[in-house]
């Protein structure tokens, strides 16, 4: 199968000589057509520089992006047949919502009736027609955001940009409106590109993830697998909420136990006797357990409604754990905690990239 993007050796250098900076360094991602890819990393990893190039925005220093087969290097944004949502809405005031939905389509001369068809079509999947006589100042943000993923809708585009389009919403309507984009992706079907610096978005909407840091792709994977098999301790602990636990120790002589702080785990590590190394632990893989060898004092009990998360001090360092609301433990209270031996990830103490 033939992929709808392709980007290969991109790199992106600002400055000149020793002013240079490398903010992209080699990324190469195939994004199959009707894929929802995310880009996702802290502030500053060259996420939205990788999108604006995608964009044809900006040009990259190296390397090549493919839309549809077509090398797309030094095609202006207009020819790349791409529609992208901004952060800002970015809606013409003056006119109605129904005009700026259409006002692509009339750019490009398309007949009236075809452009009216289509402007019906594009509120009745975003649910707007309601709205389509109103004035972009008589709109909440979430129905501005709505006009506006309309407006790029209706050019029916071969790839669709977003770029961290919810972050001027409140908290429940970025809620509503995830949902929404996601809606909108499985109807359309259109290839898109998403970046966000939210793994909770990431998580939810992307078919698969591009996890960035400092110019570097840390892992492109499927939900599930930078979930649950993180490539490295970046990714563990930049993706879930909380975090992975680290937990660091040395395999024992024989290699059938794990030391940590004078507590010996029963679990076989993937190196060498005597090496130290990492262990990886989501919280919802960790429980309480008198009997368990591992103890700690509760440090910090938070309940979310669906679930508490508990902090407890260990001598290898506090821990979270996921755990049922009605739990009884409280601060002050000394525990042992259990392991779920098949879910722990192992990590390299010297790289941080994951054991097999």
């Amino acid at each position: 199968m033939s992929s709808a993007l392709e980007i290969r050796g991109i790199r992106k250098c600002f400055g000149k000589g020793d002013n240079t900076v490398e903010v992209l360094k080699r990324i190469d991602i195939d994004v199959a057509p009707g894929e929802f890819l995310i880009l996702v990393g802290p502030s500053g990893c060259g996420k939205s520089t990788l999108l604006n190039i995608i964009a044809g925005l900006e040009e990259p220093t190296e390397g090549s992006i493919a839309i549809a087969n077509k090398n797309v290097v030094g095609v202006p944004p207009a020819q790349r047949d791409i529609a992208m949502v901004f952060q800002s809405y970015a809606l013409y005031p003056t006119m109605s919502v129904a005009e700026n939905i259409g006002f692509a389509l009339e750019i490009r001369k398309v007949p009236k009736a075809e452009r009216q068809a289509r402007i019906a079509e594009v509120a009745a999947m975003l649910q707007i027609e309601h709205l389509l006589d109103r004035r972009p100042s008589q709109l909440s943000g979430g129905q501005r955001q709505r006009v506006a993923m309309g407006r790029a809708l209706a050019r029916n585009p071969q790839l669709f940009l977003f770029d961290e389009p919810l972050s001027n919403l409140d908290a429940k309507l970025r809620v509503e409106m995830r949902a929404e984009i996601k809606r909108l992706h499985q109807l359309s079907g259109i290839t898109s590109v998403y970046v966000t610096h939210d793994q909770v978005e990431a998580m939810t909407l992307g078919s698969r993830i591009a996890v960035m840091k400092g110019g570097v792709l840390q892992q492109l994977g499927t939900p599930d697998e930078i979930y649950n098999r993180p490539a490295n301790t970046y990714v563990a602990t930049f993706i879930g909420s909380p975090t992975m636990n680290l937990i660091e120790g040395r395999v024992s002589a024989n290699s059938a136990a794990f030391d940590i702080a004078g507590a010996q785990l029963a679990l076989t590590a993937p190196t060498h006797a005597g090496s130290i190394t990492q262990l990886g632990l989501r919280p919802e893989h960790l429980s309480f357990d008198d009997a368990a060898p591992w103890r700690g004092v509760v440090n910090l009990v938070e309940p979310t409604g669906a679930d508490t998360f508990v902090v407890v001090d260990t001598a290898a360092g506090k821990v979270t754990v996921r755990t049922a609301p009605q739990t009884q433990v409280r601060p002050g209270d000394h525990v042992g905690l259990g392991i779920q031996a098949d879910h722990v990830t192992w990590f390299d103490h010297a790289s941080g990239l994951r054991l097999a």
